[in-house]
């Protein structure tokens, strides 16, 4: 079948693109899905250029460069661990399920689903250590077929097409998962930076669907396509006060709930405008993972601070079922042939894009 291989760590020249990649077999409890469109997002960029190790402390540039010379290899992917090359990065699968291993009911075979990109222990799916991540610990889809346990597949019946439901799994279910740790209830207020990228734009419908009232940091030459998505109040990030923008539209001039997936200089006022046990969540850091934190915010404010990032299953299926239910709409930014995965994931760092980059085999 064609792929790409991720060859070591780097730049876009250790992904390769191949037309000799043998087609995989599922395992007993395994299902084999023709991918319809694979999505692109910053787990695959941080891992190919070992932005995960703890060597590296810039923000996520995504070159290969000198920034990255340094990047431990033994500590390059999510879960702290070295990668096993060759791998077939992507996590956002959406396709057909064309063969089943031994163990899964044949009836499974023909139907559409979308993949659940966290791997869990069949024994233990809820202890996190145990956890991996799809085209990560084990090959994904940026390839024409990919394999995944039966229990990740999850049957999806949508209108969408398999480009627009690719848009979905890593951005929406890390920004459901945000909300679910940070409780956010109908009536609160949210900030949400990086409002325009994938996991941001997700976070602003799914806020919405909470029945919260949204405060969205963007780029100003985004600021239109991120009213259309309903936000409703929008902040450039080029405002030279920041707080104080926030504090202007904000109810009391606070919020109750900070969804960060950019990190960076700007973490210390996000703290100061949360409201006395106010929640702050992240699972990204692209800014730089770097930050000053002064414990008197924190501790005098009674405050709750959580990560993101290995969900409990059902917030998966949620996200499916709201789909479904036709709540969340899909933005495409772009699509691409496999064989040109340099110049999607090119264009993703670029970061003028509003929504998600899709790969279609």
């Amino acid at each position: 079948m064609r792929g790409v291989h991720l060859i070591g760590n780097g730049g876009l020249d250790k992904l390769v693109v191949r037309n000799d990649i043998p087609v995989p077999v599922p395992a007993p409890d395994e299902v084999l899905i023709e991918v319809g469109a694979c999505g692109v997002n910053n787990t695959d960029i941080n891992t190919r250029t070992a932005w995960y190790s703890k060597t590296v402390t810039t923000a996520t540039s995504g070159g290969g460069s000198e920034d990255f010379a340094l990047a431990g290899t033994d500590d390059s992917t999510w879960g702290g661990s070295g990668l096993t090359f060759p791998r077939i990065q992507g996590a956002d699968v959406a396709g057909h399920i064309v063969a089943v291993g031994a163990k899964v009911d044949e009836s499974m075979i023909g139907e559409r689903v979308v993949v659940d990109p966290w791997l869990r222990d069949p024994e233990e799916p809820e202890d996190r250590r145990f956890a991996g991540y799809f085209g990560s610990e084990r090959d994904g889809g940026y390839a024409e077929y990919t394999t995944v346990p039966a229990i990740n597949a999850i049957h999806i019946d949508s209108n969408l097409s398999d480009t627009e439901l690719a848009t979905f799994p890593c951005s929406y279910s890390t920004g459901e998962y945000m909300l679910t740790r940070a409780r956010l209830a109908e009536g609160e207020t949210i900030l949400i930076t990086g409002a325009s990228g994938g996991v941001g734009s997700g976070l602003i419908q799914l806020a919405r669907a909470r029945g919260a009232r949204t405060i969205a940091i963007v780029g100003k030459e985004k600021i239109e396509a991120i009213r259309a998505l309903g936000a409703d109040d929008i902040i450039s990030r080029d405002e030279t006060d920041l707080t104080a923008a926030v504090r202007d539209v904000a109810p009391n001039g606070e919020v109750e709930v900070v969804a960060d997936v950019v990190g960076g200089e700007n973490f210390p006022e996000l703290l100061e405008l949360l409201g006395r046990g106010g929640r702050y969540v992240t699972s990204g850091a692209i800014a730089g993972p770097i930050v000053e934190l002064d414990l008197r915010t924190l501790y005098l404010n009674d405050l709750e601070m959580w990560g993101a990032t290995v969900m409990p299953r059902e917030v998966f299926v949620n996200l499916v079922r709201l789909i479904e239910r036709q709540k969340l709409r899909p933005l495409v930014a772009g699509t691409f042939p496999l064989e040109d995965i340099h110049a999607a994931q090119k264009e993703f760092l670029e970061k003028k894009h509003v929504g998600n980059f899709v790969i279609v085999p």
